[in-house]
């Protein structure tokens, strides 16, 4: 069963929003050899092709999506992959990805519980699963601090978070609603103005004091902070052991069910690109600055670096009890109807990944496929 809302404090969900474009798309294979000009490592896929010519992987261009960003670049899932080949798409936001997965446009997502609810609940069930956790944390509460200096002082002021439903939006109406506070979750207005505004959007809207703080995930909170706003919050704190799912890693059912070897091949090299993040951070960290210098043509400086990569951490464990959670304070929010989540996960195949390597299982907090 899923923690109470008063233990439980942080929000999620059904993304309300029309989805953006995608940022950019790349086809090519990846290895650990030498790099094409766009920073990316590469090495034909070689070796014995699995039961698909090609995998097709979506994520988004931020720290919180490492695994994805670090794991192409260095080519790991290429390495598991052997003859089949790997695309990845990057995106914007949760809806474009989930819109691409129901097309067929990808295969397999890193992506955030938000959207990862509201598709699977939009399929009645039938259109994706979550098939791996990837990352928890990244979330932090930045404000202006000549404005701001209690969470009382919230009150009145106007705080952006990225976008109608998200993840963030609703784990901010979540906490206001806590706060003994109202507020139109659609329009945003009431006892704190809530405005929806892109993450490359916000610094710019915080410097011209359009806005007095965020809710943001990283590394936009960080860079925040490098222009003077002071960290009120940070997420973890609301949750049990500081553990709250950021990113899933989901699969679509038909690939899921047409190519069962290639799925397992990606989550192998979503394990080892984890394993090798954990041992060996500051690689991983440089990594996943020049994919991100890859897709946005300019690298994250030091004093956004290192702390954004100092408050997540990645993790093959998707944290269910966290989404389930997370799901109910969407229905609080009046972003989403009460879903039935049950069966949103198959963890068999990761879980054979992870026993093969003398680890334990995962749960799936009895939403896993029966």
């Amino acid at each position: 069963m899923p923690a109470p809302r008063s233990t439980l404090r942080r929000g999620l969900v059904a993304v309300a929003a029309l989805p953006l474009l995608a940022l950019a798309a790349t086809a090519c294979g990846y290895g650990s050899q030498a790099e094409d000009g766009a920073g990316r490592t590469k090495v034909a896929a070689t070796g014995k092709k699995l039961s698909a010519d090609t995998v097709r992987i979506g994520y988004f261009p931020n720290l919180t999506h490492a695994t994805a960003l670090v794991g192409i670049r260095e080519g790991t899932f290429q390495k598991e992959l052997g003859g089949t080949r790997v695309e990845s798409t990057a995106f914007n936001a949760g809806p474009s990805e989930i819109e691409a997965l129901n097309a067929g446009s990808i295969d397999i997502g890193f992506i955030g519980p938000s959207p990862s609810i509201n598709g699977y609940a939009k399929s009645q069930g039938k259109g994706l699963r979550i098939i791996s956790g990837s990352a928890s944390g990244g979330v932090k509460l930045v404000v202006d601090p000549d404005r701001i200096k209690t969470p009382d002082d919230l009150k009145g002021k106007r705080i952006a978070t990225p976008q109608l439903g998200n993840t963030q939006d609703v784990a901010f109406l979540d906490w206001i609603a806590e706060q003994g506070w109202e507020v139109d979750s659609q329009s945003g207005k009431g006892d704190v103005s809530v405005v929806r505004s892109d993450n490359k959007v916000t610094p710019g809207a915080y410097k011209s004091g359009d806005l007095d703080g965020a809710w943001v995930p990283e590394p936009t909170a960080s860079q925040l902070v490098s222009e003077g706003a002071q960290v009120l919050l940070d997420e973890r704190d609301l949750w049990p052991d500081r553990k709250f799912v950021i990113t899933n890693v989901i699969v679509s059912q038909r690939f899921l069910d047409a190519h069962p070897d290639v799925v397992e091949a990606v989550l192998k090299g979503s394990v080892s690109t984890n394993r090798w993040i954990n041992a060996n951070p500051e690689k991983a960290k440089a990594s996943a600055n020049k994919a991100l210098e890859a897709l946005s043509g300019k690298p994250l400086p030091k004093e956004i670096l290192d702390p954004a990569w100092e408050s997540f951490e990645v993790t093959d464990d998707p944290l269910a009890a966290t989404l389930s959670a997370q799901a109910e304070h969407a229905v609080g929010a009046g972003l989403l109807d009460e879903p039935d989540l049950r069966g949103v996960y198959d963890l068999g195949p990761l879980n054979k990944v992870l026993t093969a390597e003398g680890r334990p299982e995962v749960a799936d907090a009895g939403l896993g496929v029966k």
